[in-house]
């Protein structure tokens, strides 16, 4: 729900034009804080994974959504998100191994219909740049969901910990890409200043942290349909703040969003051969 406030403050209150810096201000800030606040480094194979996932989950996925959010419709950028568990269903079974769940499968689909008649309108622009850069941020997000679930984390790392190593080290790796190709906006007013906060704290650090002690402990399809919540409060913001109305349809597309996250977090009892033969 935090991270679907993001198109709303990108919009109204960032300085355009400045994805690269926007990304930067939401993971590295955020990832220092946390470091100083429980003073632990990686150790060994963690400083490799670390990296790895800080890029997955925060240096590239961050300027991609940024990237998708400036090119396209807030809806169409929505849906391409929207698409992520549906990945993650494939990647959990080629990368952890488990059981394909057609179950899971199906309400995500479901999920990202009930996604798209909530944002997509009939005049939505489809750039092939920006839908390019929305499937490859989801894709670079669900790879590193899997990749957290299938390594786990150090023994003692607490999720504060864990989500600030991440951080800092998405935010290293957009540290030159920010600086030499956009460097900072010339004029940061109140409104920027408490977006990039807004970002930092709440749509980062405390974000992040909640993801991650969800992700340990829910099954990964499961916590990706979680997902789903992000684009139906970016709309129900527009519709409380922006003054944005929800038709018939948007609103049977909610109903269908919702429908789809609840049924996806659990799994139907497998009937014994006992059960269907009697």
């Amino acid at each position: 729900m935090a991270w679907g406030t993001t198109y709303l403050v990108t919009t109204e209150l960032l300085p355009p034009d400045h994805p690269l810096f926007a990304a930067l201000m939401r993971a590295l800030p955020a990832g220092v804080i946390a470091l100083l606040m429980t003073r632990r480094l990686p150790q060994g194979r963690w400083w490799f994974r670390i990296l790895v996932l800080g890029a997955l989950n925060i240096g590239l996925f961050f300027p991609l959504l940024f990237f998708t959010a400036e090119r396209l419709p807030g809806g169409v950028a929505a849906t391409l998100g929207a698409s992520q568990p549906l990945l993650v269903a494939v990647l959990a079974v080629l990368v952890l191994a488990e059981r394909f769940s057609w179950w899971r499968m199906s309400w995500g689909v479901v999920g990202v219909v009930g996604v798209g008649l909530v944002v997509l309108g009939p005049t939505a622009e489809l750039d092939p740049v920006g839908i390019s850069a929305g499937l490859a941020g989801a894709a670079s997000m669900g790879t590193g969901v899997v990749l957290t679930k299938r390594w786990g984390r150090p023994v003692g790392v607490g999720p504060l910990q864990y989500a600030g190593w991440q951080l800092t080290a998405g935010g290293l790796i957009l540290l030159v890409p920010a600086m030499l190709l956009e460097g900072p906006p010339s004029q940061i007013d109140a409104a920027g200043a408490a977006g990039y906060l807004w970002l930092g704290g709440i749509g980062g650090l405390t974000a992040y942290t909640l993801w991650f002690k969800g992700l340990w402990t829910l099954p990964v399809t499961a916590t990706a349909l979680l997902g789903l919540l992000s684009p139906l409060v970016a709309a129900g913001l527009g519709a409380l703040v922006l003054g944005e109305s929800l038709d018939p349809q948007q609103l049977a597309g909610f109903a269908l969003a919702i429908m789809a996250l609840g049924a996806g977090q659990f799994s139907p009892r497998r009937r014994t051969r006992q059960e269907i033969t009697s």
